[in-house]
């Protein structure tokens, strides 16, 4: 969709198209090495983050409706693995492609007297401004999809101890003992009884057993 404000072309994810013309079959291939946005991948899970170095290649080819950029953005993804929360590092590989129209035709390559009159047709699709095009919304769309939604350090990570939260992955052999929930009351109990409690307990339970023998 058309943006309102001016495109700024010293925004490193602005690209010139003047160089690729209107002529059909035109082809420009470009690199480029950025600073990441912020906010890109999936917040509080995985995401570039802001200021990291991503390396983009472009091929920008010109067709009637306008330019046609492919791509692959390259970068390094940070996050949190879901399983043990351990700190997790993924090497993104994103690719993408986009058709950018020229505002002055249809999604034919035909002129039209007076365009953006059609505000449905216009939604979707994005535009090529003086020349000029804007990759972050194409970048941000491809990174998230290339992420997942479910980071993990490693395929098999065995996550964290649900009884004592310990890391799993660094004590293959970590097990707690398991106590029959019947008998922990009494444990309990009996763990806060004084010896005496104890021996007059005994001494009664002793009574009880010789009047049942006579």
């Amino acid at each position: 969709m058309a943006s309102n404000a001016r495109l700024d072309h010293r925004n490193p994810l602005v690209f010139d198209t003047h160089e690729l013309g209107r002529r059909p079959g035109a082809l420009q291939r470009l690199t480029r090495e950025i600073d990441a946005p912020r906010d890109l991948g999936i917040q509080g899970v995985v995401e570039v983050p802001e200021g990291a170095p991503m390396e983009l290649g472009l091929r920008l080819e010109s067709v009637m409706e306008g330019a046609l950029v492919t791509g692959t953005a390259r970068a390094t993804a940070k996050g949190e693995c879901v399983r043990c929360l351990e700190p997790v590092e993924l090497e993104l590989e994103a690719d993408f492609q986009e058709l950018f129209s020229y505002p002055d035709a249809d999604d034919r390559g035909r002129v039209i007297a007076e365009p953006g009159d059609d505000a449905e047709d216009d939604e979707d699709r994005l535009f090529i401004e003086d020349g000029l095009i804007d990759l972050e919304p194409v970048l941000r769309d491809a990174v998230v999809l290339a992420l997942p939604m479910q980071p993990v350090c490693q395929e098999d990570c065995p996550g964290l101890c649900s009884e004592c939260g310990a890391r799993l992955a660094d004590d293959p052999g970590h097990h707690h003992d398991a106590v029959d929930i019947r008998w922990a009351a009494l444990q309990g109990l009996a763990g806060t009884m004084s010896d005496g409690e104890k021996d007059e307990m005994s001494g009664a339970e002793a009574g009880v057993d010789e009047k049942q023998e006579k």
